[in-house]
């Protein structure tokens, strides 16, 4: 290409297309940002290499996320080898950012494993508890249709499976980005990695505390799992069960500030004691979800019944200046419209998965 400018303009926004996760392939990236800059096609061999756009979005990821990215990765490298320990048998190994260190907000765990069937992998997730999905792609490469498989696991990150055939083991795989021969570690080779880069490691201790450490949100989920076909009062919610009714709250909350956990997980959460205790709803669920929610989120589901009172004016006055002082009144006042809309029969609503998916990837992005 030409024009240094518009080259340099390309990478930055297919660097900021990756970076913001709104792309996950570099080519598909790069012809984006080539057609949104250039106005018009651009030839494919006038694009950017891979690398350069790699090399941006660690730039960006260095100016968006600081110093706090060596500790997540630290974690996350953690996570890969309990992981590869637990599934030692299908003779994992570590690929991707993870391994060389370019993690970024959304990056995940990827690790290729060799077996003979799905069910060996299955098998040993469904032991340990794990939450997973398998998904079976397609995908044309040279000039051939092969099918891949996929384990999603859902985890405090997130962490993709490859299958492979045991006889693709050996085989050597070309990375992308640089078109070299793809880095990669087997279990041992990658623990004598983590030895060579934190010398202060104590892998066991370290092993355990992740195992012993709790993830919120598989919490979350069984409390609001049992909140399936639990009715309600027909005059006060038409639209059906407990859970479906904090779905559509949920999707209202999101629909108004997509970006705050704390307000989003309180507006899927605010009905959770009315599977433990539906005489005292709102301090069961606070019981409940002691210490694993923040403050705000707890002073959002304390008072989202008072934000009815609030609605039809009904509260005291007394009680109402208190709430008024506080920095989150304006966002319990919007909590308790989202609880209210949240009652119509028959509307979409997104699975339990999905707005647990979508709360995870917030908190992994934002922190």
């Amino acid at each position: 290409m030409a024009n240094e400018k518009l080259r340099r303009s390309i990478i930055f926004e297919a660097a900021r297309l990756m970076y913001e996760r709104r792309e996950t392939e570099y080519y598909r990236a790069k012809m984006k940002a080539a057609r949104r800059i250039c106005q018009g096609w651009v030839k494919p061999s006038d694009l950017p290499s891979n690398a350069e756009i790699r090399d941006e979005i660690q730039r960006m990821a260095w100016l968006y996320e600081g110093d706090g990215r060596f500790d997540k990765l630290r974690r996350m490298r953690i996570e890969a080898l309990r992981i590869m320990r637990l599934l030692d048998h299908c003779r994992p190994k570590i690929i991707g950012s993870v391994l060389t260190g370019h993690v970024r907000q959304g990056s995940d765990i990827d690790i290729h494993c060799f077996v003979a069937n799905t069910d060996a992998v299955t098998a040993t997730l469904d032991l340990e508890g794990f939450e997973y999905d398998v998904e079976f792609k397609q995908v044309r490469k040279h000039g051939e249709e092969r099918v891949f498989t996929h384990i999603h696991i859902r985890e405090r990150f997130p962490i993709e499976l490859t299958l492979y055939t045991p006889d693709k083991s050996s085989f050597v795989f070309k990375s992308s980005i640089t078109g070299k021969a793809m880095e990669r570690a087997t279990t041992a080779e990658f623990e004598q990695f983590l030895r060579n880069e934190y010398p202060d490691i104590d892998l066991d201790a370290e092993l355990e505390a992740a195992e012993q450490s709790i993830d919120r949100f598989q919490i979350y989920r069984s409390l609001l799992l049992p909140l399936d076909g639990w009715e309600q009062s027909k005059k006060w919610h038409p639209e059906g069960d407990v859970l479906y009714h904090s779905l559509q709250v949920f999707d209202l909350a999101r629909d108004e500030q997509p970006y705050d956990e704390e307000f989003l997980l309180a507006a899927l959460l605010h009905d959770v004691g009315k599977g433990i205790d539906p005489g005292d709803h709102v301090t069961a669920g606070l019981e409940a979800l002691e210490d694993v929610i923040t403050e705000r989120t707890a002073w959002l589901i304390e008072h989202h019944m008072d934000a009815h009172k609030i609605n039809d004016r009904t509260i005291g006055q007394r009680a109402h200046l208190r709430l008024q002082q506080s920095p989150d009144y304006e966002d319990l006042v919007l909590l308790g419209e989202c609880d209210r809309g949240g009652r119509q029969p028959g509307v979409d609503v997104p699975s339990l998965e999905d707005a647990l998916d979508y709360l995870r990837d917030l908190a992994r992005q934002y922190g």
